[in-house]
């Protein structure tokens, strides 16, 4: 078939298919209007609006491009005013109610269209977001970051990334703190762990600290799991480690055999690897607080509390960068940021998983001091909301979806509160699924997990974070969302305008190998610019990055 007689056909079928969705909406709807709100008529009325005015946008748009007027006022004025009209006939309805039919699907690839956000109410926490298979990347988010004025280099020159007020110096020492505990997509993705120890040992002062990957999966776990979650599923944690030696300091250490010996700080004279048990419960949450000591590779003696030891005292060069991996959990709904915060205390000496329900894993950041950076591995996450039997934390690579999508923070509550509501949520949606309540972050119904709501929890470790002295978020008055690259500006002059409909209107239908073929007009990544490109488009249409 001719590419423009194939690119007729998917018009016509786009238009035939939205006619035959609001048939059906009204045929089934008969004279019972309670019926629109059954799933199967939500997902009618939403494919027919959509797809109706999508086909007639698109279409009355790609006639005025191949006009010798189109750049006229009037016909300018037309274009806008028919993108408007889609925007608003379709934004509510398509990603409020559209449900795809059939069974869920996890496994499949999708594009998100997240946005950014201003804060109404102060103080407020930065997240950074990149999105999309080419953009979620390490280094763009550096480069996010630092345009937004959190720099990752600390450094006494200022430039790109850098300055006095940095994240990381040339000499410290970082603690990656990773998910071992699960083989296949349960465990942090080591592409990012690559990107990341590559920043870190690219400080543009001559890295000379050492950087160890750490974690204690409790009852299983493994730095070299032969089953890993990467682009190479053979690529392990301690492959990636084994990359950067012999040249730089950077190794793994696994928690999991000491995880029950207890031991005293060095500053009293025990030099053993093991954890520190507080005495009693915290009066408010109930968690006996525990943390690891333990000796490097290389020699280095580190307190997870205290910081590096160096003989006489501790030095304050210990940085945490936190990793974790965006999944769905069946006992508290969501698992990021701050129940990764399960695999700093021991579980055979304290009682960390059982005070999540009460704000636990806030006491344990009190007490050992908040991550230096929480950054959310959502390259690809568990999406299945409990109580789905494909819900996390265990992640098998049929049960996965790919979102293409790292986040990072100085905030946890508000990174997992934003994390589960725009990522975990919508990823719900769009695979199949209709109640997503046990992912909402305001969701306080205990229904479908076992222990306790996700709301309820993220709620009591907020209170505790900020009863220590800090200032954490869940209130989205409270968000700077910073989002790269805005979805739909295909030009890439930051905005989403009439300029970015003229070319996804001209490449629309066209595939990889077509003559008209624009990558950049494939919002989605999937080999074709269509109709899911064209929503994702009209959803962000007038916005400026």
């Amino acid at each position: 078939m001719h590419v423009r007689n194939r690119d007729k056909f998917r018009k016509k079928n786009l238009f035939f298919f939205g006619a035959a969705s609001l048939l059906w909406f009204i045929i089934r709807t008969g004279t019972k209007p309670s019926r629109m709100a059954y799933p199967c008529q939500r997902a009618a009325l939403a494919n027919s609006s959509m797809l109706l005015s999508i086909s007639i946008s698109f279409s009355l748009t790609s006639l005025l491009t191949k006009t010798k007027t189109f750049l006229s006022k009037k016909a300018t004025t037309i274009a806008l005013l028919i993108i408007a009209a889609s925007v608003i006939l379709n934004s509510e309805q398509f990603w409020g109610n559209l449900q795809l039919a059939g069974a869920v699907d996890p496994n499949q690839e999708i594009q998100l269209p997240l946005e950014p956000r201003t804060a109404t109410a102060f103080p407020a926490s930065e997240i950074f977001v990149v999105n999309g298979r080419g953009y979620a990347h390490v280094g763009g988010l550096m480069n996010l970051m630092g345009s937004h004025g959190l720099l990752f280099y600390k450094s006494g020159t200022s430039g790109m990334n850098q300055g006095p007020d940095g994240l990381i110096a040339c000499d410290d020492v970082v603690l990656i703190k990773i998910n071992e505990e699960w083989p296949y997509r349960g465990g942090t993705n080591t592409d990012v762990l690559k990107e990341l120890i590559q920043a870190i040992v690219d400080h543009p002062d001559g890295f000379v600290g050492e950087i160890v990957v750490a974690d204690n999966g409790q009852w299983q776990g493994s730095m070299n799991w032969p089953e890993s979650n990467a682009e190479d599923i053979t690529q392990s944690t301690q492959d990636v480690v084994d990359m950067f030696l012999p040249h730089h300091n950077v190794s793994t250490y696994t928690w999991i055999p000491i995880r029950g010996t207890r031991v005293d700080e060095y500053v009293d004279g025990d030099m053993t690897d093991g954890y520190i048990l507080y005495d009693t419960p915290d009066p408010e949450t109930g968690i006996y607080v525990s943390y690891p000591k333990f000796r490097t590779q290389f020699g280095t003696y580190i307190s997870f509390k205290n910081g590096v030891w160096n003989g006489t005292g501790y030095e304050k060069r210990l940085k945490v960068i936190s990793m974790p991996v965006l999944k769905s959990h069946s006992s508290y709904g969501v698992t990021a940021s701050l129940k990764h915060y399960m695999g700093v205390q021991t579980q055979k000496l304290a009682n960390g998983h059982q005070t999540i329900a009460t704000g636990g894993m806030g006491t344990l950041m009190v007490e050992t001091g908040l991550p230096t950076l929480n950054i959310i591995d959502a390259i690809w996450i568990n999406a299945n909301p409990p109580p789905s039997n494909l819900a996390g934390p265990s992640t098998h690579y049929d049960r996965a979806t790919r979102t293409n999508v790292l986040a990072a923070s100085t905030d946890p509550v508000a990174l997992d509160c934003w994390a589960a509501k725009y990522v975990l949520v919508e990823t719900a949606n769009l695979i199949g699924y209709i109640d997503t309540k046990t992912l909402d972050p305001s969701n306080t119904d205990k229904n479908g997990v076992s222990d306790e709501a996700f709301g309820v929890w993220l709620n009591l470790t907020k209170n505790e974070i900020i009863a220590g002295g800090h200032n954490v978020s869940n209130d989205e008055n409270h968000l700077n969302i910073h989002v790269s690259p805005l979805i739909g500006d295909i030009n890439y002059d930051g905005t989403v305008d009439i300029f970015d409909v003229v070319l996804a209107s001209t490449a629309f239908g066209s595939e990889p190998e077509d003559p008209y073929w624009n990558p950049s007009a494939d919002l989605n990544n999937d080999n074709i610019v269509d109709v899911f490109d064209a929503v994702l488009l009209a959803h962000n249409f007038g916005k400026t990055a």
